[in-house]
């Protein structure tokens, strides 16, 4: 599977072609994104969409937006192309919307009407959670460390990420940090 690509656009009616050594990878994306692409050389995150009878690549200018896409993919009812659109939105407000349980935020994209968007709400309030559980940014090699030592140990992801969002662990080294997270999650 094809996860990320970097070479020089190609710009399309409706997609982006990225060509790569002599070959071009043609890759839907959204207006916003398109718009923000420079003719020089660009980077995208791709998501392969495969079906019996089309592979398709989308693509986004950061993880989190092709994140947030694939939890969109996993709504009933929403295809890549209605998915596409509502991430081409900022990330910040699709969670925002989500957790406020705003309709009329999902009901003004087009192919999703009121119904669609209260099913949106619904299935992705679980998976999304707070904002401050949520942290859809790369996490730091630090961080990366500190939830596979402790996931190890049996502890789940989200007790792990609203223990370590509360702390200060950036100038500690990696057994410090998980001393002061264990602690924490013990108390």
């Amino acid at each position: 599977m094809i996860g990320y690509l970097q070479g020089k656009p190609v710009f399309n009616k409706n997609s982006v072609i990225i060509l790569i050594g002599g070959v071009g990878y043609q890759v839907e994306v959204g207006s916003k994104t398109r718009s923000r692409l420079t003719e020089d050389e660009t980077s995208l995150f791709i998501y392969t969409h495969v079906r019996e009878d089309k592979l398709e690549l989308f693509g986004f200018l950061s993880s989190q937006q092709k994140e947030l896409f694939e939890l969109l993919l996993s709504v009933s009812g929403i295809g890549p192309k209605t998915a596409l659109e509502i991430t081409d939105r900022d990330p910040e407000m699709i969670i925002s919307a989500v957790q406020n349980s705003e309709v009329s935020f999902f009901s003004s994209i087009p192919r999703i009407g009121k119904k669609l968007a209260q099913k949106i709400i619904l299935e992705l309030k679980s998976k999304l959670g707070s904002l401050k559980e949520l942290s859809l940014g790369p996490r730091s090699s630090q961080e990366h460390d500190i939830f596979a030592t402790l996931e190890a140990l049996g502890y789940e992801e989200t007790e792990i990420a609203s223990t370590v969002g509360e702390l200060q662990l950036d100038d500690l080294s990696l057994e410090e940090s998980v001393k002061l997270v264990l602690k924490k999650i013990a108390r």
